[in-house]
């Protein structure tokens, strides 16, 4: 079975091929470093993670580039509030969206280059507009031509005669067409700026992006993601642009990550409608908000919010307790146990390739995942021993692994889980003693409803997760 890839400009599915064979160049828009970064951003960077490690175990060399946009209004303001200089600020929260990206176990891109680094590049590519006639000069600020573009709103469906209606006021008489987007700004004063041919200033958003792409991808490559509140206008302006100067189809596919909705909205700084990944991670394993983001499809929206939270906390006890070793003293499961036991393995390695390469249907892979986890632990309670379940184990653990998932218990979790249940069977085994069985089978029920299945053997009680 071939990968299959919805393709933001197509508006569909189609067979994965790329520019060059085994080779993947693919390139995300990274946060603009202004203040910490909240789950939001957490889920688009753990979105194309996973992705890239997919890639790479279907075979191919990913070449994997995610920026950093370190000049921007939003720093410059909350720079200049600070009292401190904007490259200063960026710098703080580019270490810090390290170390979050470290703390979610998100795989360090092949480069993560930064605006204020591709300056030189970018004045290049200005020029190159200008020449072509698909940018013009305007006090200092320099423009790109929409009507110049081809097909320009092509990759979010718009058409520049409808923008152009719904555009009530000209916002700047300078510009030959209200949709008209800067690529270079003339510099305004206490703002960072760097001489150019037009005077002191800085890049555009926009142009940042293409530079980067340029500059360490090349003319033309595979994938270009991000979330998908970037179609417009940040990835349409960057496909104008680019292909202006390189007259070759930009991305191969464009692919875009649902939104995470929090108290029903988009979480985004600028509403103060966020949850920063410092505050989570010291409450909740990484591998919670992971699970969170790959519990569904990657173009779906995510509700976030404690039931959801507290669902993933239990999928992830669930997928530790197949790593548990084999129960004390076990002698063996019976020959038809290990036989399923095989044949899960196999299903399972299966179904989690068929779910991927259907545009990386991540719960469905994830769904094998659990299979695989049931029958370890059925298994286990019918005496499996450690060698017996080994095959099994580490293939849980390696799929996991292109997932991301660490499958690594903290002491928290384990003590909140295994310590705490192994508790209530004893109580349960005291209360069965007293004849006591209403409680005992409450508590039995209490259990199963939250997944955790009871075996009662002549050697005692034994639990798994269902």
């Amino acid at each position: 079975m071939s990968l299959r890839v919805y393709n933001t400009l197509a508006r569909q599915k189609s067979e994965f091929t790329t520019i060059e064979e085994g080779k993947v160049r693919m390139y995300v828009c990274g946060p603009t470093v202004y203040d910490s970064a909240h789950v939001g951003h957490a889920m688009s960077a753990l979105v194309f993670d996973v992705i890239r490690r997919y890639l790479t175990f279907r075979g191919y060399d990913v070449q994997y580039v995610m920026n950093f946009t370190d000049v921007d209004d939003k720093i410059i303001d909350r720079a200049n509030r600070l009292g401190i200089e904007p490259i200063e600020l960026a710098e703080k929260y580019i270490t810090e969206f390290k170390q979050n990206l470290q703390d979610l176990n998100i795989l360090p891109a092949t480069e993560h280059p930064r605006a204020t680094d591709e300056i030189d590049a970018i004045i290049e590519m200005v020029k190159t507009l200008i020449k072509k006639g698909a940018a013009y000069q305007a006090d200092g600020d320099v423009y790109f031509r929409v009507e110049k573009a081809k097909n320009y709103g092509k990759l979010s469906g718009r058409k520049l005669e409808e923008m152009n209606a719904g555009s009530r006021i000209r916002v700047d008489d300078r510009k030959e067409n209200p949709m008209d987007f800067a690529v270079w700004k003339a510099a305004k004063p206490g703002e960072p700026a760097w001489d150019s041919p037009w005077g002191p200033g800085r890049p555009g958003w926009h142009i940042e992006c293409s530079a980067m792409n340029l500059d360490h991808l090349g003319p033309q490559i595979d994938i270009h993601g991000g979330g998908n509140d970037l179609i417009f206008p940040h990835h349409e302006n960057e496909i104008a642009q680019t292909e202006a100067i390189t007259g070759k189809p930009f991305a191969r596919y464009w692919m875009h990550n649902g939104m995470l909705q929090f108290k029903g909205e988009k979480m985004a700084k600028s509403t103060g409608n966020l949850v920063p990944i410092n505050e989570f991670l010291e409450q909740h394993p990484g591998d919670v908000i992971r699970l969170m983001v790959i519990s569904s499809h990657y173009r779906s929206p995510l509700t976030f919010n404690n039931e959801v939270i507290e669902a993933n906390e239990r999928a992830l006890e669930r997928l530790l307790s197949a790593t548990r070793p084999a129960l004390p003293g076990t002698e063996g499961a019976p020959g038809e146990i290990l036989e399923q036991l095989a044949q899960q393995v196999e299903t399972t390695r299966q179904g989690f390739v068929e779910s991927m390469d259907e545009d990386f249907n991540t719960a469905g892979a994830l769904a094998h995942l659990f299979d695989l986890v049931r029958m370890i632990n059925q298994a286990r309670a019918e005496h499996a021993s450690d060698d017996e379940l080994a095959d099994a184990q580490k293939t849980l653990t390696k799929l996991a692994d292109v997932l991301g998932l660490t499958l690594t218990a903290s002491e928290k979790t384990a003590t909140r889980a295994d310590a705490f249940i192994d508790l209530l069977l004893d109580l349960r085994q005291e209360l069965r003693n007293q004849k006591n069985y209403a409680l005992s089978d409450r508590i039995r029920d209490e259990l199963i409803e939250l997944g955790v299945v009871i075996e009662d053997t002549a050697q005692g009680s034994t639990w798994r997760w269902e």
